[in-house]
């Protein structure tokens, strides 16, 4: 499943809100520098969907604050 995903980094709490189906927010403390924030939106998605952290995967948007990922 394909997902897009506004990251909006540096934030005082980790937080995944779905908008639609297949559009969510990621709120994740990390800051924007290093593919941390990338990381760490991985992590979250991984958590929230009770998955690996593997099947994870950035697809698009590495350096955007609008990302794909695919959640497999």
């Amino acid at each position: 499943m394909k997902i897009s995903v506004r990251v909006h980094p540096k934030a005082s709490s980790v937080r995944v809100v779905v908008k639609s189906p297949g559009e969510c927010d990621v709120w994740v403390t990390a800051p924007p520098t290093d593919n941390r924030a990338n990381e760490a939106v991985r992590e979250a998605l991984a958590a929230f969907f009770s998955v690996a952290k593997s099947r994870v995967q950035l697809v698009r948007g590495a350096k955007g604050r609008v990302k794909l990922f695919e959640v497999g």
